[in-house]
């Protein structure tokens, strides 16, 4: 199965962007310029868009807040027939007004009338998903590989998954676990990549996940934590409905961590260790500066 067998691709930013206020308040988060490696100043989740397309994902939903829809559409729409014209003598830019276009006709938008979780926001997706397989991917990361793009990668997994969900994971460190789902597995032996699932835990302890992830032929002090992109299996939404309705929270949210563990229970889940890839972190400002820097330099 080609990597082109997943067709829909979710991509969440309807988060208040708070850690990034007072500029969040005058833009979306999302919606501040990086410069790519080409030179082109592009919106944050813009990228999002070009990498989903090369990968062969067809159809995009963008989870938005209320009354966000209309901001991401303008920005695709691009700008009048005058400004095109002066657009003429960049015909690199003029390219790119008339891609955006084309992505503004295939985007579709998931609103969440309020902030109650990751979980939560993926929930309004259903009616999108369909049933399907969805690629997700942080809307305020952006992802790049060598020699191959990690949305292709991820989305291939498909082919080999059985039905079962593929979170990306990459090497985290004691420091960081405060920050990821983290995972406990072993490796399968035609693939050391790919990881069968054991445990997944939110935001471990360092004493837990030296207690419980464990992940055979890891260096010392060494986790697999989530690199910010899943392929999430259709039940899914099943056990997110599930958790609502339940009322089913942690730390007053509905989280998707939750219900990717249920999910494992029940069915079993993968994650696919993302070894040539990096990822950018733009959510606060410190990391905004160095993300910023390294996306730029990437060639």
């Amino acid at each position: 199965m080609s990597a082109s067998a997943v067709r829909k691709a979710v991509i969440p930013i309807a988060g208040l962007g708070t850690r990034h206020f007072p500029a969040s308040h005058a833009v979306k988060k999302e919606l501040f310029p990086v410069v790519g490696p080409d030179g082109i100043a592009r919106a944050l989740f813009h990228y999002h868009l070009l990498e989903l397309d090369a990968a062969g994902i067809e159809e995009i939903c963008i989870i938005v807040q209320p009354g966000e829809e209309e901001r991401i559409r303008s920005y695709l729409r691009g700008p009048d027939a005058d400004y095109l014209k002066r657009l003429e003598k960049h015909p690199a830019l003029l390219r790119e007004a008339e891609q955006m276009r084309d992505f503004e006709q295939r985007v579709r938008f998931a609103v969440q009338h309020q902030q109650e979780g990751y979980g939560h926001a993926v929930f309004q997706t259903r009616a999108f998903a369909d049933g399907q397989y969805v690629l997700l991917s942080l809307g305020d990361h952006l992802f790049r590989g060598r020699p191959e793009s990690p949305y292709r990668e991820l989305a291939a997994m498909a082919g080999v998954a059985q039905g079962l969900s593929v979170s990306a994971v990459n090497r985290i460190r004691a420091g960081d676990l405060k920050g990821y789902g983290t995972i406990a597995g072993k490796r399968r032996p035609d693939n050391a990549r790919l990881i069968d699932v054991s445990l997944i835990i939110e935001k471990p302890s360092v004493d837990v996940a030296r207690e419980q992830l464990h992940v055979d032929d890891l260096p010392e002090e060494t986790w697999l934590g989530w690199f910010g992109m899943h392929l999430l299996a259709p039940s899914i939404y099943e056990i997110l409905d599930e958790m609502i309705r339940k009322n089913v929270r942690d730390n007053g949210e509905f989280q998707l961590t939750r219900a990717q563990e249920i999910q494992r229970q029940r069915e079993g889940y993968l994650a696919l260790e993302m070894t040539n890839a990096e990822r950018f972190d733009f959510g606060v400002p410190d990391d905004f500066v160095r993300s910023i820097h390294s996306f730029r330099q990437l060639h």
